[in-house]
C-alpha cells in the first residue's frame, strides 16, 4: 500500500495533493486528498490491481461516466474519475461526517426514527437513479455516508462494472459482486435483476439498523447465500418489541424472496417508510406525553388460538370424524427449561397449602394451618420485567410458564395454566377480579430486573381476595448461570416445603432442560412468534407463514446450539402440525406438513424415548394423518390408528397432567371406543387445564358424549358450562335447544325458535347458513315432541341444505331423529341412508348400537334390512 500511495501522488501531482491511505473495502483503497485547483478536500478510490486487471479501463471509465451523470440531494457526487499508472481510480467530496457502518459500530441499534429517515432518504436517492435505468447492486452500511444525520448514496457504477466483466476471470480474481449480507436472491443466484434488488438489500440495511445485525448470516459467505434464498426472516419485534408493526411490515415486504412479491418500485418503499416514520414518532410522542415507557407488557399479545374446524365448524361428536377434530397445539408446558435456581426458589416460596400470616408481633411465622380449598387454588400472573429489553421479558415469560408447570406436578396444589393467566398478562386487572374470576385463593406475582451481568426477582404471594401479601423474597444470580443452579436449590425447597406444610412434599425434579442459556432464550423467541401466528386469522396465511417459519428458523438455531435437548425438537413438530391447521387439512397440503413434523418428534424420541411432549405431538401427528385419509390400505390405517392411540396413551400414562393429549384422546375414543370412553377422557383434560387452549371444543364433546349415553344432567351442565365461559359461540346456543329434545325438558316451542334465531345471530359468517339449517331440524323435532305434527315436517322441508352447504349430509341425520319421534320409520330410513352414503362408518356403528335417539327403530320389522344393506 506505500508503494501504492507513492504510485498515487506521483500520477496525480498538479491534480491532487494524496495525504494518507484513509481505509479500504473488498473492491478499493480509499485516500484522502487536496483538489489543488478547486482547493477542497476528496476521497480517491483507488481500484485493486487484480480488479482492475479484470474489469479494464475502456469499461470502468464507461461505467464511472454513467454515473457521473446522477445528480441528486442523497448520492454522493462524482467529481473525476481516470487511470493513473494503471490504477482505476474515481474521485468523490470528501465526507466529514462518518458511514452508516461507523456509526452501527458505535451504537449498535440507531433510534428508530433515524433508521427510518436515513433509508427513505437512500430509498429515495435509489429511485432517482432506477428511473435513469441505474442499478447500484451494492447496498450496504458501508457504501450509505451521513453528512449532518442525512444519507448520502455512494459507489454507483462501480458494481456495475464489476458486473459486466463478470465471469470465468473474475471468479478466479475472487471477487463477487454484491457483499453476501446484503444480497438478493436472484442476485446471488445470477439471475435477472432490476430496482428491487436494491430494494432487498436496503431492507438488510434497514434490519440491521434496527435489530443489530443483517437478518441473515454464517460461517461463509455460501452459507449466507443459501438462507437468504431458503429462509424466513426472523422478526425484529422478537429482539427490539418498541419497533412499531408498520415498521416491521414494510421491512418484510422489502425482504420478500421473490421480486414480484416486493414493492414495486423504490418510490413505494420509501412511502410506506415516510408512513412507518410517521408512525414510529406518534407512539414515541405519546409515550412521553403519558410518561409511561412501552414495556413488553403493554403490547398486546393474544394467546389464545385460533380453532377453525376441519371443513366446517359444527357438527356432532362421533360422526363424521374430520369435521370435528380440532387442533389442540398451544405453547407447550415450559417443564424441560425451567430457570435452575429461580425456580427452585419460586416453587418454594409459591408452594401455599401451608403458608401462614405472620404474627403482629415480632413478624415470626404462627404454627403450620391447615389451608382451604381455595388457599390451594392458586394463579400464577405473568411477570413484570423492569425495563424494556426484550431478552428480559423471555426470561420472565420462562419464568412464569416454566412455574405454571412445575407447581402443576404437586398434588397438594390446583394451579391454572398459562392459557387461564394469559389474559390478565400487563398487571391491569385487580386482583379481587382475576380471583373471582378464576376462582382462585392465592395469587403469586412477580418481578425480573437486571442490573448489569446479574438478574434479580422478586415474587410476592397474594392473598386473592384481600390483596394481602402473605410474604415476599427476593433472589439474585448471575444472568449467565441461570441453567445451573436447578438440582441443589430444588432440594433447598422441598426442605422449605416440609417445614411450611408439616408434611413430606416432594417436587418432581426435571426431566430435562437446556444446557444452553443461547438456545433456551431461541426458544424462548421462537415461542412469541407462534404466539404471533396463533393471534392471525386463517385467511392471513401469508402472515402466518411467515411467524412459523421464523419460529422454525429460531428453534433449528436452538438444535444447534443444544443438540440434546429434545424441547426444539418438539416444538418444530408443534408448528408443523400447526401448520396442518392452517392449510384447512386440505390432504395434499397438509400431508408435506405432517411428514415434516413426524421426523422432528421421532428425532426427539431417539433423545429420549419417554418425553411425554414428543410422545403427544408424534400421536397427534400421525391421527391427522389417518383422520384425512393420507394412509390408502385399510390395514396400515387401522395400525395408524391404533399406534396414534399407543402414543397418546403413553403420553398421559408418564404425564397424567398432559391435557392436551387427553382432548385428542377424547376424539380419538369415538373413533374406536365409544361416547363412555370418549367423556372420560375429556373430562380428564378439563379437569387438568379448564383453560385449554381449545377447552371450548372439550365442553363441546362433554356435552355431546352425555347427551349421546342418554345422561342429561350432566349435559345439561355442560351446556351451562359452555354458555358461561362462551356467551358469544353459538355451539352453546345449539347445546340448549338440543336439550329440548329430550324427554329431561318440556319441548318448549317459542323457546327453541327464540334459540334457533340465537344461533343464526352467533354463527361465524362463513358457517352461518349449516349451523342454522342445523338448528331448524332440531326445532323441527321439538315440534314432533310437541305433537305439531305438521310444523315439524313443514320445518324440515324447508330445513335441507345442498351438497355445497352439508358435503357430508349431517342434516339428513337430524331429520331421520325428527321421523323418528314423529313414528314415520319409512321416511327415517330414507334419510338415515342419505347419511351413510357420505358417513358408511356410522351405518356399521348404528349397527352395534342405535343409540337412545334411534332406539324405536329397532322394533321396525325393516330395521335389520336397512342396517345392514343401504
Amino acid at each position: 500500500m506505500a508503494d501504492q500511495l507513492e504510485r498515487l501522488r506521483e500520477a496525480l501531482a498538479g491534480h491532487y495533493d494524496v495525504e494518507r491511505l484513509l481505509g479500504q473495502g473488498g473492491m478499493a483503497f480509499v485516500y484522502l486528498a487536496r483538489d489543488s485547483k478547486h482547493e477542497r478536500m476528496v476521497a480517491i478510490k483507488v481500484l485493486k490491481p487484480e480488479l482492475s486487471a479484470t474489469i479494464g479501463a475502456d469499461r470502468f471509465l464507461r461505467e464511472i461516466r454513467v454515473a457521473a451523470q446522477l445528480q441528486h440531494p442523497n448520492i454522493l457526487g462524482l467529481y473525476d474519475s481516470g487511470v493513473a499508472d494503471g490504477l482505476l481510480y474515481y474521485v468523490m467530496p470528501f465526507i466529514e461526517g462518518e458511514s452508516v457502518r461507523d456509526r452501527l459500530i458505535r451504537e449498535h441499534q440507531l433510534p428508530i426514527e433515524d433508521a427510518l429517515r436515513i433509508v427513505r432518504e437512500s430509498a429515495e436517492a435509489l429511485q432517482y437513479a432506477h428511473e435513469r435505468k441505474i442499478i447500484h447492486r451494492d447496498i450496504k452500511p458501508e457504501n450509505i455516508l451521513l453528512q449532518g444525520g442525512h444519507a448520502l448514496v455512494a459507489d454507483f457504477g462501480i458494481a456495475k462494472a464489476v458486473e459486466a466483466a463478470s465471469g470465468t476471470k473474475l471468479t478466479e480474481t475472487g471477487m463477487a459482486v454484491g457483499t453476501p449480507h446484503y444480497m438478493s436472491p436472484e442476485q446471488s443466484l445470477g439471475g435477472d435483476m432490476d430496482g428491487r434488488s436494491d430494494e432487498y438489500s436496503l431492507g438488510c440495511v434497514l434490519y440491521e439498523l434496527l435489530v443489530g445485525q443483517p437478518p441473515f448470516d454464517g460461517p461463509n459467505a455460501m452459507a449466507v447465500l443459501a438462507r437468504h434464498s431458503l429462509e424466513q426472516v426472523p422478526s425484529m419485534q422478537v429482539v427490539r418489541n418498541s419497533i412499531p408493526d408498520a415498521v416491521e411490515d414494510a421491512t418484510f415486504r422489502a425482504l420478500e424472496k421473490t421480486p414480484a412479491d416486493r414493492y414495486p418500485s423504490m418510490k413505494d418503499f420509501a412511502e410506506a417508510l415516510g408512513e412507518a416514520e410517521a408512525e414510529a414518532s406518534l407512539l414515541r410522542t405519546s409515550a412521553r406525553r403519558a410518561n409511561t415507557p412501552r414495556t413488553p407488557q403493554q403490547v398486546p399479545i393474544s394467546t389464545r388460538r385460533t380453532t377453525a374446524k376441519i371443513m366446517r365448524p359444527g357438527g356432532r361428536t362421533g360422526t363424521t370424524p374430520v369435521q370435528e377434530f380440532e387442533a389442540t397445539e398451544e405453547p407447550a408446558p415450559r417443564r424441560k427449561w425451567l430457570i435452575g435456581g429461580v425456580i427452585a426458589v419460586l416453587l418454594a416460596l409459591a408452594s401455599i397449602a401451608g403458608w401462614k400470616f405472620m404474627s403482629a408481633r415480632g413478624g415470626k411465622a404462627a404454627a403450620p394451618v391447615a389451608a382451604g380449598d381455595d388457599a390451594r387454588r392458586i394463579a400464577v400472573l405473568y411477570f413484570q420485567t423492569a425495563g424494556n429489553g426484550d431478552s428480559l421479558r423471555f426470561l420472565a415469560d420462562g419464568l412464569t410458564e416454566g412455574l405454571i408447570a412445575q407447581l402443576g406436578q404437586v398434588s397438594e396444589l390446583e394451579v391454572i395454566s398459562s392459557n387461564g393467566v394469559a389474559p390478565f398478562r400487563g398487571g391491569n386487572v385487580p386482583r379481587d377480579s382475576i380471583a373471582r374470576l378464576l376462582k382462585v385463593g392465592t395469587l403469586v406475582e412477580g418481578n425480573v430486573e437486571q442490573e448489569k451481568d446479574r438478574v434479580r426477582v422478586t415474587v410476592r404471594l397474594v392473598d386473592a381476595a384481600s390483596g394481602a401479601e402473605f410474604q415476599r423474597a427476593s433472589f439474585e444470580q448471575p444472568a449467565s448461570q441461570y441453567l445451573t443452579l436447578g438440582d441443589s436449590l430444588a432440594q433447598k425447597a422441598a426442605v422449605f416445603l416440609r417445614e411450611r406444610l408439616g408434611a413430606e412434599v416432594r417436587i418432581r425434579e426435571q426431566r430435562q432442560r437446556a444446557s444452553s442459556p443461547q438456545a433456551w432464550l431461541l426458544v424462548q423467541r421462537a415461542e412469541a412468534f407462534s404466539r404471533q401466528a396463533d393471534s392471525l386469522s386463517h385467511a392471513d396465511t401469508a402472515a402466518a407463514g411467515r411467524a412459523f417459519g421464523q419460529a422454525d428458523s429460531l428453534l433449528a438455531q436452538a438444535s444447534v446450539l443444544d443438540p440434546k435437548w429434545t424441547e426444539p425438537l418438539v416444538q418444530r413438530g408443534t408448528i408443523a402440525s400447526q401448520q396442518v391447521y392452517r392449510v384447512n387439512t386440505d390432504p395434499v397440503l397438509a400431508a408435506p406438513y405432517i411428514t415434516r413434523g413426524l421426523g422432528y418428534v421421532e428425532q426427539a424420541l431417539v433423545l429420549d424415548p419417554q418425553d411425554p411432549d414428543a410422545l403427544f405431538q408424534r400421536g397427534e401427528l400421525r391421527y391427522w394423518r389417518w383422520l384425512l385419509g393420507l394412509e390408502a390400505d385399510p390395514v396400515a390405517a387401522n395400525k395408524l390408528l391404533e399406534s396414534a392411540q399407543a402414543d397418546l396413551e403413553l403420553a398421559v400414562k408418564i404425564n397424567p397432567s398432559e391435557a392436551r393429549a387427553w382432548a385428542s384422546l377424547s376424539h380419538l375414543y369415538n373413533q374406536t371406543k365409544g361416547p363412555t370412553d370418549a367423556k372420560l377422557a375429556a373430562r380428564r383434560a378439563y379437569e387438568e387445564d379448564a383453560y385449554l387452549a381449545n377447552i371450548d371444543k372439550v365442553i363441546d364433546r362433554l356435552f355431546y358424549s352425555s347427551y349421546d349415553l342418554a345422561q342429561f344432567a350432566d349435559a345439561k351442565q355442560w351446556c351451562e358450562e359452555g354458555q358461561r365461559r362462551f356467551p358469544a359461540d353459538s355451539r352453546f346456543a345449539t347445546c340448549r335447544l338440543r336439550l329440548l329434545t329430550t324427554r329431561a325438558e318440556t319441548p318448549d316451542v317459542p323457546r327453541a325458535w327464540r334459540l334457533r334465531d340465537s344461533v343464526e345471530a352467533l354463527a361465524p359468517e362463513q358457517d352461518r347458513q349449516f349451523r342454522t339449517l342445523t338448528a331448524q331440524m332440531i326445532v323441527a323435532a321439538v315440534l314432533a315432541r310437541a305433537k305439531l305434527a305438521d310444523s315439524a315436517r313443514s320445518v324440515v322441508q324447508r330445513s335441507r341444505g345442498t351438497t355445497e352447504i352439508d358435503p357430508t349430509h349431517d342434516l339428513a341425520e337430524e331429520e331421520a331423529y325428527v321421523y323418528t319421534l314423529l313414528g314415520d320409520s319409512k321416511a327415517a330410513f330414507k334419510a338415515l341412508r342419505t347419511y351413510w352414503t357420505a358417513n358408511p362408518t356410522q351405518q356399521k356403528a348404528m349397527a352395534e348400537s342405535a343409540g337412545w335417539r334411534f332406539e324405536s327403530l329397532q322394533t321396525d320389522p325393516d330395521w335389520a334390512k336397512v342396517v345392514g344393506a343401504p
